[in-house]
């Protein structure tokens, strides 16, 4: 499958390790959600790709509505 940025087939898999931060303020205390996962790169334009697992994505969910600990 092309690139869905530059449409190039030069691409190449990575194993990943993504750590998922929130941003908004209330959430600082909020531990990362971490994903390793492989990540799809394009080697012309560096668009990357990849998609959460199920019980990391549900994880994030959680934490995004509060329902899991922080970091104290």
């Amino acid at each position: 499958m092309p690139c869905k940025q530059c449409q190039s087939s030069n691409q190449n898999v990575f194993e990943g390790e993504i750590s998922i931060h929130f941003r908004e303020l209330e959430r600082l205390k909020k531990l990362p959600v971490l994903s390793f996962e492989p990540l799809i790169i394009c080697m012309d334009c560096g668009f990357i790709e990849s998609r959460l697992a199920d019980g990391e994505l549900q994880e994030l969910i959680q934490r995004r509505a509060g329902k899991k600990d922080t970091a104290d």
